[in-house]
C-alpha cells in the first residue's frame, strides 16, 4: 500500500530517492577528502577503506529499508496507536516494520552498492571459492545482525517510550564505525563490538579475511564464516526482547 502511494507522484519519488542517496554519499566525501591528504588510514588504502564502507552501508541500507521503521514505535506506545496494529490479524513486529514504508530508502543501499562494486574492481584479491561465498553472504548477514539491534531497539520503548537516539547510536553509529578499519580505533572499542554488541560481523571480521588482513581482537581465522551464525544469535534476544516488550504493553488507558 505505502508503496503504491509513494509511486503515485514518480517525480516526487526520484527527488527524494535522490536526496537520500546524495545525502548518504557526503559520508564517503569524506574519506575521499580524508585519502586527499593521507596515503592510508591505520594502515589500510583506499580501497580496502572503500570496500569496508561499501559493504557496511549496504548492509546498513537493506536492514534500514526493511526495519528502519520500528524505531517510531515509541511514539505509537505514547499515544496508545499501537492498539489498531493489536487488533488485526498479523504480527506486529511486521505491521511496524511495514508502517509508512519508505521506498526513497533504497538510495542508501544504491550507493554503498556503488562503493563496494567500485572498490571489487581496484582491489587486487586473490579469490578463492571461501572469499566469493563470504561476499554476498557477509551483506546479508550484515543486514540481519543491524535489523536486530533495530528490534531490540524498538523493544526498549516498550519502557521508555523515546529511546531512539539511543538506539542510533548503534544503528547509524554501528554503520559510521564500520566504514573505517578497526585499527584507528581504541582496542576496548573494537573488543566491545565483537565481544559485546558483535557489529564487528557485519563486516570487520569476514572483509579482513577477504583482504587478507588479521582479524580483530584476536578472534581466529575461522571466525569469518561464523557471521551468519552470530546473526542468528543475534535475534534470539531480540525476538524475546520483543515479545517481553509487547506483553508489558498497558496501551494509554484512554
Amino acid at each position: 500500500m505505502w508503496v503504491r502511494s509513494t509511486m503515485a507522484y514518480r517525480f516526487s519519488f526520484a527527488m527524494t530517492l535522490f536526496a537520500n542517496f546524495a545525502t548518504t554519499a557526503l559520508d564517503f566525501v569524506v574519506i575521499l577528502l580524508m585519502f586527499s591528504h593521507v596515503r592510508g588510514l591505520g594502515g589500510f588504502s583506499f580501497g580496502e577503506v572503500a570496500f569496508l564502507y561499501g559493504t557496511s552501508c549496504t548492509s546498513f541500507g537493506l536492514a534500514d529499508l526493511a526495519m528502519g521503521q520500528v524505531s517510531r514505535l515509541g511514539r505509537r506506545v505514547r499515544d496508545g496507536t499501537l492498539d489498531l496494529l493489536l487488533l488485526r490479524p498479523a504480527p506486529v513486529l511486521a505491521q511496524v516494520a511495514a508502517d509508512k514504508f519508505a521506498l526513497r530508502r533504497l538510495g542508501r543501499t544504491a550507493q554503498g552498492l556503488i562503493v563496494l562494486v567500485w572498490s571489487l574492481v581496484v582491489l587486487d584479491v586473490e579469490w578463492s571459492p571461501a572469499k566469493v561465498w563470504l561476499l554476498p553472504s557477509m551483506v546479508l548477514t550484515g543486514a540481519l545482525i543491524f535489523g536486530a539491534v533495530m528490534v531490540v531497539g524498538a523493544a526498549f520503548q516498550f519502557w521508555t517510550q523515546d529511546g531512539a537516539e539511543v538506539v542510533n547510536a548503534f544503528t547509524y553509529g554501528g554503520n559510521t564505525l564500520l566504514g573505517y578499519p578497526p585499527s584507528i580505533f581504541a582496542q576496548d572499542l573494537v573488543r566491545g563490538v565483537v565481544y559485546g554488541v558483535p557489529l564487528a560481523f557485519v563486516n570487520w571480521v569476514p572483509a579482513l579475511y577477504v583482504l587478507d588482513r588479521e582479524p580483530p581482537a584476536g578472534l581466529p581465522g575461522w571466525a569469518a564464516f561464523c557471521a551468519p551464525l552470530v546473526a542468528g544469535v543475534c535475534w534470539l534476544p531480540a525476538g524475546l526482547a520483543w515479545r517481553v516488550g509487547l506483553r508489558s504493553y498497558r496501551s494509554t488507558g484512554s
